[in-house]
């Protein structure tokens, strides 16, 4: 229980930052939804769906691939400087060709209008890649309070910007039309300036990771590269199919929603995606946890039976994943506000489809750990093309009937499938004892607390009733977790205590 207790507390710092900074980024959703029309908020959308794609090709693995030789003494010395002066190389030729095609891509996402929203993207994705292995260093290293100080500092810089731009500068310009503001500022501008916000935060990041970012020598070991390079390309097809199963089903909504004009598609694309955001909780949690995880599963993977310590992981992670469900669906018609355009609220029905599909997503980052220590990286990548082959063709055939219902539905049988393929083929390759049936029940019990509390309260459009119903359902749930795991929370970091004077 000590790993796992130290997996706690390094998710604890990586949560803690992870939340933070993407709750303070998330603070900007009501913000911009109030700012930003419905399209205007789609157009902000497309541009960040792009983004996530190019950052995997200018990645190509290679996070994983320096944890994965760093267990090697042998090439321990050399890894971090290969790895970084080939990051280096590949970022500058990469970022080179984008900028030369910036109009191209423009084209394909339906931004002709805003060419240059491309070039601040491409800026951003170089500065990004470049501060990957810096990060990699400070988790590897053992490294949190860094990590999160340096994480939440970039984006208090690019909430702050944003804030200046959209809000400040008008207000400045109105009482002195002749200030120094007016020679720059563009009035309806809105996502630009939202995209410059990200760049100026993305800079920041790389300046306070200078240290990490320079401590490399200008030492290049082929040996070194050629293997980290033959582990980690199978995770460039992974990680293109995570990105078509996580974010390009927005590209595909602008393209075929069931509406008339450019900027009605716009709207939709705002609406899922506002809609989509208050599955943050989950979402949140899941990135927290890979932030340590990944790290630790490669420590443990040398020790006596790690396999039993990989499946105690899983048992926590779902109880953890099924509470946070239930927090945000039963909830839901409070989490609403947090959206501060009413016309979005239509889309509020994907938000439990979403939450039981980043459950799935979360519980498949668990299950990756085999193909990642057996240096089975191939079969990672077959079964997120598998994944990304249901989205494209649930949104291809859906999305002209159902728009972003589609979507939802298709991200949810993604993940779903990802989920069961890499159980089936992880078993067989390299067997873990997950008490899967157990797991299982605890996902089919909260889905019948949602179903129960939707009934409850489709008898009643009281505001009361909608809350006591869901305090009720969750403490119900908490309850039976308590009497199930009564042996096992106890020994939980921090809160186990509570549950060892539970009578």
């Amino acid at each position: 229980m000590s790993n796992i207790k130290k997996l706690a507390g390094q998710t604890v710092w990586y949560g803690a930052s992870s939340i933070a900074a993407r709750f303070l980024n998330y603070l900007l959703t009501p913000y911009l939804t109030a700012k930003l029309s419905g399209s205007g908020y789609g157009e902000m959308s497309l541009v960040y769906a792009a983004i996530p794609f190019l950052n995997v090709i200018f990645t190509y693995g290679i996070e994983t691939g320096y944890f994965r030789f760093s267990r090697n003494a042998e090439f321990k010395n050399d890894l971090y400087s290969t790895a970084s002066i080939s990051i280096f190389g590949s970022t500058f030729l990469l970022a080179g060709i984008l900028l030369l095609a910036n109009s191209s891509i423009a084209h394909i996402l339906k931004l002709d209008e805003h060419p240059e929203f491309i070039t601040y993207s491409t800026i951003i994705i170089a500065l990004d890649t470049l501060s990957t292995l810096p990060f990699a260093k400070l988790r590897q290293e053992g490294r949190p309070r860094k990590f999160a100080m340096i994480r939440i500092a970039s984006i208090l810089v690019t909430i702050a910007l944003t804030y200046f731009f959209i809000s400040s500068c008008p207000k400045i310009i109105a009482k002195n039309p002749d200030s120094f503001i007016s020679t720059f500022y563009k009035k309806d501008y809105g996502v630009g300036y939202v995209i410059l916000a990200n760049l100026v935060g993305s800079a920041f990041t790389l300046l306070l990771l200078s240290k990490e970012l320079f401590s490399f020598q200008w030492r290049f070991n082929a040996v070194v590269w050629k293997q980290m390079i033959i582990y980690s390309l199978p995770l460039i097809i992974a990680g293109l199919g995570g990105m078509i199963n996580e974010t390009f089903d927005r590209i595909m909504l602008n393209w075929w929603a069931p509406v008339s004009s450019v900027e009605a598609a716009r709207n939709e694309v705002g609406i899922y995606s506002a809609c989509y955001k208050l599955s943050i909780l989950i979402s949140l949690f899941i990135q927290a946890f890979r932030m340590g995880a990944e790290p630790f599963f490669f420590k443990q993977a040398d020790g006596q039976n790690p396999q039993r310590t990989y499946a105690r992981v899983m048992k926590f992670f779902v109880i953890t994943i099924t509470i946070m469900f239930l927090v945000v669906a039963l909830y839901l018609n409070t989490w609403k506000y947090f959206i501060r355009n009413t016309e979005l609220w239509q889309g509020l029905k994907v938000v439990p489809i979403l939450l039981l599909a980043n459950m799935f997503l979360g519980i498949y980052y668990n299950l990756s750990i085999w193909y990642k220590l057996t240096n089975k990286t191939m079969y990672g990548a077959w079964i997120t093309v598998i994944g990304a082959l249901v989205t494209l063709l649930i949104n291809y055939i859906f999305i002209p009937h159902f728009s972003y219902m589609a979507c939802a539905w298709a991200t949810f049988a993604c993940y779903g499938s990802m989920m069961a393929i890499s159980y089936i083929w992880g078993q067989r390759h390299y067997r873990i004892p997950y008490a899967w049936k157990k797991l299982v029940a605890y996902m089919v019990i909260v889905v019948l607390l949602f179903f129960i509390h939707k009934a409850i309260i489709s008898f009643s459009g009281s505001k009361t009733v909608d809350l006591v119903s869901a305090t009720t359902l969750l403490f119900l749930y908490c309850w039976f977790l308590s009497k199930v795991e009564k042996k096992e929370l106890p020994k939980l970091p921090v809160v186990g205590k509570y549950f060892a004077t539970a009578k």
